[in-house]
C-alpha cells in the first residue's frame, strides 16, 4: 500500500494542538486538493478533492470513518472511495515534549483497487508521501499562526 509518514515539532502545548486538530473544520481546508467536506456525525464525514495523479486530474469523493479518538494524543481513521475504488487508513498523533512542545506525526496509506490498481498504485507511491508531508506542514504552519495571534 502506498503510504507516507511525516513528523515535525512545534513550540505549542499538546492541548492547543489537540484543540485545533480535533475540530475538522479548522484543518480540513489545509488538505492538498481540498474542495469541500460534509460532517455526517462525529465519527464520519465525506470529502471532495481535486487531485492530479500523473497527468490525470480527477475529482475524488471519499468517506472518512474515525475509528479511534484518544484525546489528546491520537486520531485514527479509515477512508473509502465513493467515486473511485480506493481504500486506506491513517492517523494523526501528538506527543507532549518538555518545555510545552509537541511532536506531531501524520500517516496516510492509500491503495487503489480493481482493474486500475496496478496502474494507479505506482503513481500513489510518490503522491501519498508528498500529500502527507504537505498536510502536516500546513497544520504546523496554521498552529504557529494561531499561537502568534493568541499571544
Amino acid at each position: 500500500m502506498p503510504s507516507g509518514t511525516h513528523q515535525t515539532e512545534l513550540d505549542i502545548p499538546i492541548e492547543h494542538v489537540w484543540a485545533f486538530v480535533s475540530d475538522m473544520n479548522k484543518w480540513a481546508p489545509l488538505v492538498p486538493g481540498y474542495m469541500e467536506h460534509h460532517i455526517m456525525h462525529e465519527r464520519q464525514s465525506t470529502w471532495k478533492f481535486k487531485g492530479e495523479v500523473g497527468f490525470v486530474q480527477k475529482t475524488v469523493h471519499l468517506r472518512i470513518d474515525i475509528t479511534d479518538w484518544q484525546e489528546p494524543e491520537k486520531v485514527t481513521f479509515q477512508l473509502t472511495g465513493l467515486t473511485e475504488n480506493v481504500k486506506g487508513s491513517g492517523y494523526f498523533k501528538a506527543m507532549a515534549l518538555p518545555g510545552n512542545r509537541t511532536k506531531i506525526t501524520s500517516y496516510l496509506g492509500v491503495s487503489a483497487k480493481g482493474v486500475m490498481g496496478p496502474v494507479i498504485n505506482p503513481v500513489l507511491k510518490s503522491f501519498v508521501p508528498k500529500t502527507t508531508r504537505e498536510l502536516t506542514e500546513s497544520i504546523a504552519g496554521k498552529l504557529a499562526i494561531v499561537k502568534t495571534v493568541s499571544v
